[in-house]
């Protein structure tokens, strides 16, 4: 089930230029710092070196100068209020500290703990006398914002700045900022994709969409989220109303129609509630108003009843789009913001080609292009692929990995050429691009000494960059270990240029099968004598030699099948020098260890 967040801020563009432009004096202080440090008490501790009750601690950074505290208290006292320091920095334990878990406000009304409350000062008012923005439209100006002061005068947006100007002696008249207003949006919207949703999206030049559809538990329901939203935008100094839906065109609607601040529709009540919303509530064009106007429609619960050809014909089709759209009849995707923009590079061809060398030529062109990038961004390709668009639309690609991040054009080339018989040009490829989907920071590095160190490890990732290109990106990798007694669970893949760390001490078979496979015929003496023969695969073998017993217990943490589960490995050989690695469960003394049946691991040489 689908649910969207429309985040509507209508005083954006104002607020912003405030937020901007607003510097505050220094406050006075209700306080002064020069009778508190006064000694009012004894701070003569006797043998102890640390006072007792307050007072000035021995570490203070401001009691290390060698002063006396009358005189460091006139020191401070002749400071500026905002540069004088805290009380934590004089080292006065009787400071009153906020405790770090300290709870937050109950968003359900309910008595939590209060902040302390900063007194007035001058200056916080954020509406001094009226404001508006305007901008150039042909030969005119027109207030495209008002601020509240602005408004309850009759000032509105599409107003002539001349008539405004007319009708307020003091009005405050600014040049509108729809650049910078449109980038905090981008801002605001980022920083919504790392803190609260995965997809955020600009809707229009005064808000952005929340795709909450799945996300809202996690910051404890919709209602929850909602609140917390507009208590960050308040601290930042800005004002917004929330709608949350089932489609984004219902919340959009809710708002900036809604009434409240939150509006929260249950899902499938997008069409009660859009009934009694004006018909601008749905984001149709002027002309459309318009014309809805003429024909006495006002609400969007007058276009219901109203069948969908005269409606067209009358209103245009976008306005069925739209209506379709807000009521969850079409689909009306959300495209999302993106952190990261992959470094891309493409050049469309003057005429098709299909030759593997014209295609080879192309695609040096296009690392190169892509080097200086990624030069510039300080970036190294790990992952990268080609997108060769054909004549009859089927598109072909060609992906690259690096096991370490390079922007080595010689090597990033070499890396295309070994996989460039994967294309098919078809009729002839008319563009190509090279996308770097993943990439991870690179500086610069030093290119070497005049005289080359020998004793330097070689550098092994462009060769396991063009095996991984000939053979997969799965066929190249390293062992590594696991902390695990049991042989099949201490080993892992790592890899191909990951150090493994240590190697276990005990003797270990250069092969070893992923799962032990039983033998059959088995004969040893108990409880500790390695078998004399035994038959595997259908095969008898007669052992000749035999080393052991290594004791292996059960992982008991695990499961609980492994309580009492033990294992005794031999290392044997039989007729014909072959080697392997061979256990018996249980120990051979107390039954719960084991069934005593025996099983091949591994092969040693």
């Amino acid at each position: 089930m689908a649910r969207v967040a429309s985040l509507y801020l209508p005083q954006l563009a104002i607020e912003r230029l405030r937020r901007v432009e607003r510097t505050f004096a220094p406050p006075e202080r209700p306080w002064s710092l020069a009778p508190v440090l006064k000694p009012s008490i004894d701070d003569d501790p006797g043998a102890c070196s640390v006072p007792r009750g307050g007072g000035w601690r021995p570490g203070a950074r401001w009691a290390q100068d060698g002063l006396g505290r009358e005189a460091e208290a006139e020191r401070i006292a002749a400071l500026p209020a905002h540069q004088r320091p805290p009380m934590r920095l004089l080292g006065r334990r009787s400071e009153a500290v906020e405790h770090p878990f300290r709870a937050m406000p109950s968003e359900e009304g309910g008595r939590g703990p209060s902040r302390a409350v900063m007194p007035a000062m001058p200056g916080m008012a954020l509406w001094g006398h009226p404001t508006v923005l305007i901008e150039r439209v042909g030969q005119r100006e027109v207030v495209t914002a008002a601020c509240p002061v602005a408004l309850a005068l009759d000032l509105l947006p599409g107003m002539a700045a001349a008539h405004a100007r007319a009708l307020v002696g003091d009005l405050d008249v600014r040049d509108a900022d729809a650049a910078g207003d449109q980038a905090w949006l981008d801002r605001l919207a980022l920083h919504a994709v790392a803190h609260w949703t995965p997809v955020a999206a600009r809707s229009g030049a005064d808000g952005i969409w929340l795709d909450l559809t799945g996300t809202s538990h996690l910051h404890g329901g919709e209602a929850r989220f909602c609140a917390r939203l507009l208590r960050f935008l308040s601290r930042i100094g800005f004002t917004g109303r929330l709608g949350v839906a089932g489609t984004p065109g219902a919340a959009h609607a809710m708002a900036r129609f809604g009434g409240d601040a939150i509006t929260l529709l249950p899902p499938g009540g997008e069409a009660a509630a859009l009934a009694a919303a004006p018909i601008a509530a749905l984001r149709l064009a002027p002309q459309s108003l318009a014309a809805a106007a003429r024909f006495g429609l006002e609400r969007v619960g007058d276009l219901y009843p109203m069948p969908r050809g005269p409606l067209a014909k009358r209103l245009g089709l976008s306005t069925v789009s739209r209506l379709d759209q807000a009521l969850g009849r079409v689909a009306e995707p959300i495209v999302p913001v993106v952190p990261f923009e992959a470094p891309i590079v493409s050049r469309r061809l003057l005429e098709p080609i299909a030759t593997p060398e014209a295609i080879a030529q192309v695609i040096t062109d296009l690392v190169d292009d892509l080097v200086a990038v990624l030069r510039a961004r300080g970036l190294g390709v790990r992952a990268a692929v080609i997108t060769a668009e054909r004549i009859d639309g089927a598109d072909q690609h060609l992906g690259i990995g690096a096991s370490r991040a390079t922007r080595d054009p010689k090597h990033l080339v070499r890396m295309f050429g070994l996989k460039i018989d994967r294309l098919e040009p078809g009729l002839g490829i008319e563009a190509m691009r090279l996308v770097v989907p993943h990439s991870e920071p690179l500086g610069a590095r030093i290119a070497g000494a005049l005289i080359p160190d020998g004793d330097a490890p070689p550098d092994l990732a462009p060769a396991i960059d063009q095996l991984a290109g000939r053979a997969g990106d799965e066929a190249v990798f390293r062992i590594g270990l696991e902390p695990s007694d049991v042989p099949e669970r201490a080993v892992r893949r790592l890899g191909a240029l990951a150090e493994p760390q240590g190697w276990p001490a005990w003797k270990r078979p250069v092969r070893i099968l992923p799962r032990p496979e039983m033998l059959s015929h088995v004969v040893a003496l108990l409880p500790d004598h390695a078998p004399r023969r035994f038959t595997w695969r259908g095969k008898p073998y007669r052992v000749t030699a035999g080393d052991g017993p290594e004791r292996i217990h059960g992982e008991w943490w695990r499961t609980d099948r492994e309580l009492w589960a033990v294992r005794d490995y031999f290392r044997v050989e039989v007729e014909g020098g072959q080697r392997f690695w061979l256990f018996r469960r249980g120990d051979g003394v107390v039954p719960e260890t084991g069934d005593l049946s025996w099983y091949l691991h591994g092969f040693f040489g």
